[in-house]
Protein backbone atom coordinates (compact mmCIF):
# COMPACT_ATOMS: atom_id res chain seq x y z
CA UNK A 1 0.00 0.00 0.00
CA UNK A 2 1.19 3.88 -0.60
CA UNK A 3 1.43 6.37 1.39
CA UNK A 4 0.54 9.84 1.87
CA UNK A 5 1.59 12.99 4.10
CA UNK A 6 -1.09 14.74 5.16
CA UNK A 7 0.34 18.05 3.98
CA UNK A 8 3.06 19.81 6.23
CA UNK A 9 1.64 17.38 9.16
CA UNK A 10 4.14 14.82 9.04
CA UNK A 11 1.29 12.73 9.02
CA UNK A 12 1.79 9.75 7.03
CA UNK A 13 -0.76 7.42 6.21
CA UNK A 14 -2.30 4.71 3.69
CA UNK A 15 -2.94 6.64 0.32
CA UNK A 16 -6.78 5.22 0.90
CA UNK A 17 -8.06 4.74 4.28
CA UNK A 18 -11.30 3.21 6.12
CA UNK A 19 -14.49 5.04 6.83
CA UNK A 20 -16.05 2.97 9.46
CA UNK A 21 -19.60 4.63 9.81
CA UNK A 22 -21.64 2.41 7.62
CA UNK A 23 -20.51 -0.50 9.96
CA UNK A 24 -23.10 0.63 12.86
CA UNK A 25 -25.09 4.09 11.80
CA UNK A 26 -26.36 5.44 8.64
CA UNK A 27 -26.62 2.86 6.25
CA UNK A 28 -29.26 0.86 7.44
CA UNK A 29 -29.36 -1.34 10.35
CA UNK A 30 -25.73 -1.96 12.43
CA UNK A 31 -23.93 -4.97 10.69
CA UNK A 32 -22.47 -7.86 12.97
CA UNK A 33 -20.12 -7.22 15.16
CA UNK A 34 -17.85 -9.74 15.15
CA UNK A 35 -17.65 -8.93 11.45
CA UNK A 36 -16.91 -5.62 11.01
CA UNK A 37 -14.03 -6.69 13.60
CA UNK A 38 -12.42 -8.88 11.20
CA UNK A 39 -13.18 -6.17 7.99
CA UNK A 40 -11.48 -3.61 10.00
CA UNK A 41 -8.58 -5.98 11.08
CA UNK A 42 -8.63 -7.47 7.69
CA UNK A 43 -7.95 -3.70 5.90
CA UNK A 44 -5.18 -3.67 8.12
CA UNK A 45 -3.64 -7.01 6.79
CA UNK A 46 -4.13 -5.14 3.22
CA UNK A 47 -1.90 -2.06 4.16
CA UNK A 48 -4.57 0.22 5.42
CA UNK A 49 -3.23 2.38 8.14
CA UNK A 50 -5.87 5.41 8.55
CA UNK A 51 -9.58 4.35 10.05
CA UNK A 52 -12.20 7.15 10.59
CA UNK A 53 -14.92 7.28 13.04
CA UNK A 54 -16.83 10.12 15.25
CA UNK A 55 -18.57 10.00 18.92
CA UNK A 56 -22.06 10.17 16.68
CA UNK A 57 -21.77 7.78 14.77
CA UNK A 58 -24.29 4.95 16.97
CA UNK A 59 -23.70 6.90 18.46
CA UNK A 60 -20.68 5.65 20.77
CA UNK A 61 -20.74 1.88 19.22
CA UNK A 62 -19.03 3.05 15.88
CA UNK A 63 -15.94 4.18 18.03
CA UNK A 64 -16.36 1.08 20.65
CA UNK A 65 -15.62 -1.03 17.92
CA UNK A 66 -12.91 0.65 15.97
CA UNK A 67 -11.05 0.70 19.34
CA UNK A 68 -11.95 -2.77 20.35
CA UNK A 69 -10.58 -4.14 16.56
CA UNK A 70 -7.64 -1.81 16.63
CA UNK A 71 -6.29 -2.36 20.15
CA UNK A 72 -4.06 -5.09 18.37
CA UNK A 73 -2.06 -2.60 16.25
CA UNK A 74 -1.94 0.40 18.67
CA UNK A 75 0.76 2.55 17.19
CA UNK A 76 0.66 0.67 13.95
CA UNK A 77 -2.09 2.89 12.54
CA UNK A 78 -3.92 6.50 12.53
CA UNK A 79 -7.10 6.66 14.23
CA UNK A 80 -9.36 9.97 13.57
CA UNK A 81 -12.51 10.98 14.97
CA UNK A 82 -14.50 13.97 15.54
CA UNK A 83 -16.40 16.43 18.13
CA UNK A 84 -19.10 18.83 17.67
CA UNK A 85 -22.38 17.46 18.43
CA UNK A 86 -24.39 16.85 21.50
CA UNK A 87 -28.08 15.33 21.71
CA UNK A 88 -30.82 17.96 21.51
CA UNK A 89 -33.80 17.63 24.18
CA UNK A 90 -36.07 19.37 21.64
CA UNK A 91 -35.45 16.62 18.87
CA UNK A 92 -36.17 13.95 21.52
CA UNK A 93 -32.35 13.47 22.24
CA UNK A 94 -31.26 12.95 18.61
CA UNK A 95 -27.50 13.86 17.84
CA UNK A 96 -28.91 17.18 16.39
CA UNK A 97 -27.61 20.17 18.39
CA UNK A 98 -23.87 21.46 17.24
CA UNK A 99 -21.91 21.79 20.70
CA UNK A 100 -18.17 23.16 19.94
CA UNK A 101 -17.51 24.78 23.96
CA UNK A 102 -14.43 24.04 25.24
CA UNK A 103 -15.82 22.21 27.96
CA UNK A 104 -17.75 20.20 25.77
CA UNK A 105 -15.17 19.12 23.52
CA UNK A 106 -12.68 18.30 26.83
CA UNK A 107 -15.49 16.05 27.47
CA UNK A 108 -15.73 14.12 24.18
CA UNK A 109 -11.76 14.05 23.98
CA UNK A 110 -11.72 11.97 27.69
CA UNK A 111 -14.52 10.21 26.38
CA UNK A 112 -13.01 9.07 22.92
CA UNK A 113 -10.17 8.68 24.83
CA UNK A 114 -11.81 5.63 26.41
CA UNK A 115 -13.80 4.07 24.14
CA UNK A 116 -10.72 4.23 21.35
CA UNK A 117 -8.29 2.17 24.09
CA UNK A 118 -6.29 4.66 23.22
CA UNK A 119 -3.54 6.98 24.88
CA UNK A 120 -4.18 9.84 22.52
CA UNK A 121 -5.86 10.84 19.32
CA UNK A 122 -4.42 11.04 16.61
CA UNK A 123 -6.45 13.09 14.30
CA UNK A 124 -9.43 14.90 16.59
CA UNK A 125 -11.95 17.07 13.47
CA UNK A 126 -14.61 19.10 14.54
CA UNK A 127 -17.77 17.32 12.77
CA UNK A 128 -19.30 20.90 11.76
CA UNK A 129 -18.54 24.20 12.41
CA UNK A 130 -20.51 25.33 15.77
CA UNK A 131 -21.65 29.17 14.89
CA UNK A 132 -22.02 29.82 18.39
CA UNK A 133 -18.52 29.40 19.44
CA UNK A 134 -16.15 31.28 17.88
CA UNK A 135 -13.75 29.18 15.85
CA UNK A 136 -10.25 30.48 17.35
CA UNK A 137 -11.54 29.32 20.62
CA UNK A 138 -11.98 25.62 19.26
CA UNK A 139 -8.80 25.87 17.71
CA UNK A 140 -7.40 26.79 21.22
CA UNK A 141 -9.11 24.20 23.54
CA UNK A 142 -7.40 21.17 20.91
CA UNK A 143 -4.14 22.77 20.56
CA UNK A 144 -4.32 22.81 24.32
CA UNK A 145 -5.43 18.60 24.41
CA UNK A 146 -2.40 18.51 21.76
CA UNK A 147 0.26 19.98 24.47
CA UNK A 148 -1.77 17.86 27.25
CA UNK A 149 -0.65 14.52 25.08
CA UNK A 150 -4.16 13.49 25.10
CA UNK A 151 -4.43 14.44 21.12
CA UNK A 152 -1.85 14.71 18.35
CA UNK A 153 -3.61 16.22 15.14
CA UNK A 154 -6.24 18.81 14.54
CA UNK A 155 -9.10 18.21 12.15
CA UNK A 156 -11.98 19.92 10.58
CA UNK A 157 -14.59 18.97 8.42
CA UNK A 158 -17.00 20.61 6.11
CA UNK A 159 -15.42 24.12 7.40
CA UNK A 160 -15.33 27.47 4.92
CA UNK A 161 -12.00 28.16 3.42
CA UNK A 162 -12.03 31.74 6.01
CA UNK A 163 -12.59 28.90 8.61
CA UNK A 164 -9.65 26.81 7.84
CA UNK A 165 -7.47 30.22 7.61
CA UNK A 166 -9.13 31.13 11.21
CA UNK A 167 -8.30 28.21 12.96
CA UNK A 168 -4.77 27.18 10.90
CA UNK A 169 -4.09 30.66 12.73
CA UNK A 170 -4.33 29.30 16.14
CA UNK A 171 -3.67 25.38 16.07
CA UNK A 172 -1.92 24.51 12.86
CA UNK A 173 -5.13 21.90 10.70
CA UNK A 174 -3.57 18.78 10.01
CA UNK A 175 -6.49 17.28 7.77
CA UNK A 176 -9.89 18.65 6.50
CA UNK A 177 -12.73 16.37 5.40
CA UNK A 178 -15.38 17.12 3.28
CA UNK A 179 -17.17 15.40 0.48
CA UNK A 180 -15.95 15.48 -2.56
CA UNK A 181 -16.00 12.88 -5.57
CA UNK A 182 -16.52 13.35 -9.36
CA UNK A 183 -20.42 13.95 -8.44
CA UNK A 184 -19.57 16.80 -5.94
CA UNK A 185 -16.63 19.00 -6.42
CA UNK A 186 -17.64 21.72 -4.83
CA UNK A 187 -14.21 21.97 -2.99
CA UNK A 188 -12.38 22.40 -5.76
CA UNK A 189 -13.78 26.15 -5.76
CA UNK A 190 -12.39 27.56 -2.64
CA UNK A 191 -11.24 24.88 0.03
CA UNK A 192 -8.29 22.75 -2.33
CA UNK A 193 -6.38 26.08 -2.94
CA UNK A 194 -6.08 26.90 0.64
CA UNK A 195 -5.51 23.78 1.98
CA UNK A 196 -2.55 23.23 -0.94
CA UNK A 197 -1.33 27.24 0.38
CA UNK A 198 -1.53 26.11 4.12
CA UNK A 199 -0.11 22.58 3.53
CA UNK A 200 -2.64 20.93 4.97
CA UNK A 201 -4.30 17.58 3.87
CA UNK A 202 -7.53 16.52 2.51
CA UNK A 203 -9.46 13.32 3.63
CA UNK A 204 -12.64 13.10 1.40
CA UNK A 205 -15.33 11.20 2.52
CA UNK A 206 -18.35 9.44 0.16
CA UNK A 207 -15.41 9.30 -2.29
CA UNK A 208 -18.28 7.07 -4.02
CA UNK A 209 -21.10 9.34 -4.45
CA UNK A 210 -22.46 7.49 -1.28
CA UNK A 211 -22.06 4.28 -3.75
CA UNK A 212 -23.86 6.20 -6.39
CA UNK A 213 -20.77 6.19 -8.51
CA UNK A 214 -20.01 2.30 -8.49
CA UNK A 215 -23.06 1.72 -10.78
CA UNK A 216 -25.05 -0.37 -8.16
CA UNK A 217 -28.34 2.20 -8.14
CA UNK A 218 -30.56 2.60 -10.57
CA UNK A 219 -33.98 4.71 -10.23
CA UNK A 220 -35.49 1.60 -8.94
CA UNK A 221 -33.49 0.88 -5.72
CA UNK A 222 -35.03 1.31 -2.74
CA UNK A 223 -33.66 2.21 0.53
CA UNK A 224 -34.25 1.13 4.51
CA UNK A 225 -35.61 4.21 6.49
CA UNK A 226 -32.38 3.56 8.98
CA UNK A 227 -30.50 4.45 5.75
CA UNK A 228 -30.02 8.11 5.39
CA UNK A 229 -29.92 7.78 1.83
CA UNK A 230 -33.65 7.60 1.87
CA UNK A 231 -33.88 11.26 2.43
CA UNK A 232 -31.25 12.99 0.60
CA UNK A 233 -32.76 14.16 -2.46
CA UNK A 234 -29.81 13.43 -5.30
CA UNK A 235 -31.08 9.44 -4.18
CA UNK A 236 -34.65 10.03 -5.36
CA UNK A 237 -36.04 7.80 -7.93
CA UNK A 238 -35.85 10.94 -10.48
CA UNK A 239 -32.16 12.31 -9.36
CA UNK A 240 -30.93 9.01 -9.67
CA UNK A 241 -32.27 8.96 -13.14
CA UNK A 242 -31.36 12.33 -14.25
CA UNK A 243 -27.94 11.58 -12.86
CA UNK A 244 -26.82 8.43 -14.83
CA UNK A 245 -24.79 10.29 -17.10
CA UNK A 246 -21.80 10.55 -14.65
CA UNK A 247 -22.38 6.84 -13.72
CA UNK A 248 -21.87 6.08 -17.46
CA UNK A 249 -18.94 8.49 -17.93
CA UNK A 250 -17.08 6.47 -15.03
CA UNK A 251 -18.22 3.04 -16.27
CA UNK A 252 -16.65 3.93 -20.03
CA UNK A 253 -13.18 4.88 -17.88
CA UNK A 254 -13.82 1.73 -16.51
CA UNK A 255 -13.80 -0.40 -19.38
CA UNK A 256 -11.28 1.40 -21.11
CA UNK A 257 -8.50 0.24 -18.30
CA UNK A 258 -10.50 -2.80 -17.63
CA UNK A 259 -11.25 -1.95 -14.14
CA UNK A 260 -14.54 -1.10 -11.84
CA UNK A 261 -16.20 2.08 -11.83
CA UNK A 262 -15.76 1.95 -7.98
CA UNK A 263 -11.70 1.92 -8.29
CA UNK A 264 -11.72 4.72 -11.66
CA UNK A 265 -13.64 7.31 -9.38
CA UNK A 266 -11.21 6.58 -6.36
CA UNK A 267 -8.25 7.00 -9.09
CA UNK A 268 -9.56 10.44 -9.98
CA UNK A 269 -9.48 11.77 -6.55
CA UNK A 270 -5.99 10.07 -5.83
CA UNK A 271 -4.83 11.70 -9.12
CA UNK A 272 -6.05 15.40 -7.84
CA UNK A 273 -3.47 15.72 -5.59
CA UNK A 274 -0.68 13.82 -3.70
CA UNK A 275 -1.76 14.97 -0.76
CA UNK A 276 -5.58 14.07 -0.44
CA UNK A 277 -6.45 10.62 1.14
CA UNK A 278 -9.96 9.18 0.33
CA UNK A 279 -12.04 7.22 2.91
CA UNK A 280 -14.33 5.35 1.50
CA UNK A 281 -16.58 2.87 3.61
CA UNK A 282 -17.85 -0.73 3.24
CA UNK A 283 -18.94 -3.52 5.19
CA UNK A 284 -17.97 -6.53 3.17
CA UNK A 285 -14.25 -7.56 2.30
CA UNK A 286 -14.78 -7.93 -1.14
CA UNK A 287 -15.73 -4.43 -1.43
CA UNK A 288 -12.64 -3.12 0.78
CA UNK A 289 -10.33 -5.24 -1.97
CA UNK A 290 -12.12 -3.36 -4.92
CA UNK A 291 -11.58 -0.22 -3.61
CA UNK A 292 -7.95 -0.48 -2.16
CA UNK A 293 -6.77 -1.19 -6.29
CA UNK A 294 -7.51 1.58 -7.11
CA UNK A 295 -3.96 2.86 -6.02
CA UNK A 296 -2.64 0.49 -9.02
CA UNK A 297 -4.61 2.71 -11.47
CA UNK A 298 -3.24 5.00 -13.17
CA UNK A 299 -4.89 7.55 -14.92
CA UNK A 300 -2.88 9.74 -17.32
CA UNK A 301 -3.23 13.28 -17.98
CA UNK A 302 -5.14 12.65 -21.25
CA UNK A 303 -7.72 10.12 -19.34
CA UNK A 304 -7.84 12.97 -17.01
CA UNK A 305 -9.14 15.47 -19.46
CA UNK A 306 -11.22 13.42 -21.21
CA UNK A 307 -13.26 12.47 -17.12
CA UNK A 308 -13.43 16.45 -16.86
CA UNK A 309 -14.51 17.45 -20.27
CA UNK A 310 -17.12 14.65 -20.37
CA UNK A 311 -18.14 15.99 -16.36
CA UNK A 312 -18.18 19.58 -17.71
CA UNK A 313 -20.95 18.73 -19.96
CA UNK A 314 -22.93 17.11 -16.93
CA UNK A 315 -25.65 18.70 -15.04
CA UNK A 316 -25.93 17.00 -12.38
CA UNK A 317 -29.81 16.62 -10.46
CA UNK A 318 -30.45 17.07 -6.70
CA UNK A 319 -29.11 18.46 -3.78
CA UNK A 320 -26.72 16.40 -1.79
CA UNK A 321 -28.24 16.85 1.40
CA UNK A 322 -31.57 18.18 2.69
CA UNK A 323 -31.51 21.93 3.41
CA UNK A 324 -31.32 21.20 7.25
CA UNK A 325 -28.46 19.51 6.54
CA UNK A 326 -26.89 21.37 4.30
CA UNK A 327 -26.99 24.42 6.14
CA UNK A 328 -24.26 22.67 8.86
CA UNK A 329 -21.52 22.79 5.77
CA UNK A 330 -19.41 25.50 4.25
CA UNK A 331 -19.71 27.71 7.46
Amino acid sequence: MQKRQLGNSGLKVSALGLGCMGMSFGYGPAKDKKEMIALIQGAVERGVTFFDTAEVYGPFTNEELVGEALAPFRGKVVIATKFGFAPDPAENGQWRKLDSRPAHIREVADASLKRLKVDAIDLFYQHRVDPDVPIEDVAGTVGDLIAEGKVRHFGLSEAAARTIRRAHAVCPVSAVQSEYSLWWRKPEEEVLPVLEELGIGFMPYSPLGKGYLTGSFTEKTTFDSSDFRSVLPRFTPEAMKANAAIVELVKNMAAQKKTTPARIALAWLLAQKPWIVPIPGTTRLSRLEENLGAVDIELTAADLREIDDAASGIRLEGARYPEKLEKLTGR
